[in-house]
């Protein structure tokens, strides 16, 4: 196998690459093997780096067809980026649906399920693999199974962590036509219940409310965050006619019970998304951006609460109206510059400076992203201009001698990635400083296809037991890499945007990302600044995929993937390191 090599661009300006915070190494190229859907990295210890590739496998043979499930390869790779192995399960998950790898407590598991469609009954399971080679240990182990009441009663769940990753949690609902009731577990590292279940039940119709996050956070109790929907006055209680009404944040302790309901409400505000995040050992931290208007087409401001996560009490509330006045200037001043500043430079303050005096509001699409704590007790906020679509192309061909014609109708979904926002929030509440990175990136999937007139659906929200899109898109979005006082933030962009820091400074749109290069914009977390340099030309190494790197301290390791028309993708693994 061929060591990829780096190549950096010589001439680019020496003040853009001595400023650069991170370095990259490449391991060598290993493939994918045929019919792989996707491919993530799943965790790093001081052992290796373990990345997880989905595949489709044969569930059942019929003479006239046969049915498929999706399964799982591991892949195992040492500190040198090496692969130690490659360990598929489709034997051992015969009869099963794979669900995913869990790591828990230095402990690998292997997690499935299976529905018994007579006893309507789902059933998840658990085996414990060995890091060391990924075979499984032991036989399956039924950690836990829902029942259904009614034949079309709808069983979700969700597993994830507990506020220091140290517990595993199973958040579930049994969804019909009557209200709305969730159950969450929490599991040791033998995957043994811990105590009762936790049963909450709340007020709220099926169709007009829906969960978007939940937190076991470190004293035991619960946090569940939900949009509450209404239906337009006039219309019929139909799902087309749901307005986005306000969101519902409550706190529920180990027995269930109601510890208090957050008041998130601005008298004459609208939140449009919130965020809600603990600090290590310390306080909930509830975060919103709201708009003037009940249907508003852009934020207009910023709501951050501290939460005592114990009694629920509010510390403090700050809630600061924020628009491009806000936006702090990197550079020097006109007059402090004197007579450096060239025609373009002066062209791109005076944009700047317009963008600034209209005082406009940002993007209703924008979304929080990362939150990162600072050496002062402030909060750095990292938010993204996110907007998730689908469409459909139908092509249509006559039908032979007189026979019936037929049609193909091919999906698609659509990821834009835009401008990132960037801001600083004290212990006050206030706004330290506040920035703006343009980004224009476009990602479009295919999806599926279907022939006649049959059709596909797709549910594009942020259902907390919608995991369908998780790792979607691929190349577009960012990845994080953070220190103790600055971060790298990490994305896929067009070469000519490498001295683009500010609104107002031209912007290529970048959509074919074989072709992008792969950017590191190192903040400081204290002041705000940050410059802008090139890590690595995706032209040279298959194409990174920022968005699902996963971090091991001071490294950040990124997938980078690119497909051939022909032979077996082609993969790699970069680390990306802090060098301070």
């Amino acid at each position: 196998m061929k060591k990829i090599t780096i190549l950096l661009f010589t001439v680019l300006a020496v003040q853009f690459l001595s400023a650069q915070n991170a370095s990259v190494t490449w391991g060598e190229e290993f493939k994918m093997r045929k019919g792989s859907t996707d491919l993530e990295v799943v965790y790093a210890d001081n052992t290796g780096i373990y990345v997880k590739e989905s595949h489709m496998a044969l569930k059942s043979y019929f003479v006239i067809g046969a049915t498929m499930r999706e399964s799982a390869t591991l892949i195992k790779l040492d500190k040198n980026l090496t692969e130690v192995y490659r360990q598929d399960f489709n034997k051992e998950l015969s009869g099963k649906e794979y669900e995913r790898f869990f790591f828990l407590k230095e402990k690998l598991f292997v997690l499935a399920s299976k529905y018994e469609k007579k006893e309507k009954k789902l059933t998840l399971f658990a085996a414990q693999a060995d890091k060391n080679n990924g075979e499984l240990i032991g036989e399956w182990t039924e950690i836990t199974n829902w029942q259904k009441e009614e034949k079309g009663d709808d069983i979700n769940y969700n597993i994830t962590y507990n506020a220091d990753s140290t517990k595993m949690v199973i958040v579930s609902s049994i969804e019909g036509k009557g209200k709305n009731n969730y159950e969450v577990r929490e599991f040791d590292e033998k995957l043994k219940q811990i105590g009762k279940s936790i049963a909450i039940t709340n007020e709220f119709e099926v169709k007009t409310y829906q969960l978007e996050d939940v937190l076991y956070i470190s004293n035991g109790n619960v946090v569940m965050v939900g949009r509450v929907y209404e239906y337009q006055e006039g219309k019929k209680k139909k799902s087309r006619y749901l307005d986005f009404l306000k969101y519902n944040i409550r706190i529920y302790n180990p027995q269930g019970a109601l510890v208090k309901e957050i008041n998130t409400e601005i008298t004459g505000k609208w939140l449009v998304s919130t965020k809600v995040i603990q600090i290590p050992q310390r306080d909930l931290v509830i975060s919103a951006f709201y708009s003037n208007e009940k249907r508003g087409k852009e934020i207009n401001g910023i709501l951050v609460q501290r939460i005592n996560p114990t009694t629920g009490d509010v510390i403090n509330t700050s809630s600061k109206e924020i628009n491009t006045s806000l936006i702090t200037k990197l550079d020097e001043t006109p007059e402090e510059a004197g007579d450096e500043e060239s025609r373009s430079e002066r062209r791109e303050r005076e944009k700047l400076e317009k963008i600034q005096n209209e005082e406009d509001g940002f993007s209703k699409y924008m979304k929080f992203r990362n939150f990162l704590y600072t050496p002062d007790g402030g909060l750095v906020i990292l938010a993204e201009k996110y907007h998730h679509y689908e469409y459909s192309t139908t092509t249509y061909s006559g039908g032979v001698g007189g026979g019936m014609g037929s049609s193909r109708t091919t999906y698609y979904q659509v990821y834009e990635c835009g401008d990132i926002m960037m801001t600083k929030i004290d212990t006050k509440g206030d706004i330290t400083w506040f920035h703006v990175l343009p980004k224009q990136q476009r990602e479009v999937i295919q999806t599926g296809s279907s022939s006649g007139y049959g059709g596909l659906s797709f549910s594009v929200g942020n259902n907390f037991f919608d995991a369908t899109e998780s790792n979607m898109p691929f190349y577009a979005g960012f990845g994080v890499l953070a220190g103790n006082n600055s971060a790298s933030i990490i994305f896929n962009d067009h070469k000519k945007n490498l001295t683009t820091l500010e609104l107002g400074q031209r912007l290529r749109k970048m959509s074919y990302f074989r072709k992008s290069e792969c950017f590191s914009v190192d903040l400081d977390l204290i002041t705000g600044k940050y410059t802008r340099s090139i890590l690595f030309s995706n032209d040279d190494v298959p194409t990174a995929m920022p968005r699902l790197a996963s971090g091991l301290g001071k490294d950040l390791y990124i997938i980078g993937k690119e497909d051939r028309l022909l032979g077996k993708s082609k993969i790699a693994i970069a680390k990306v390191s802090l060098k301070k």
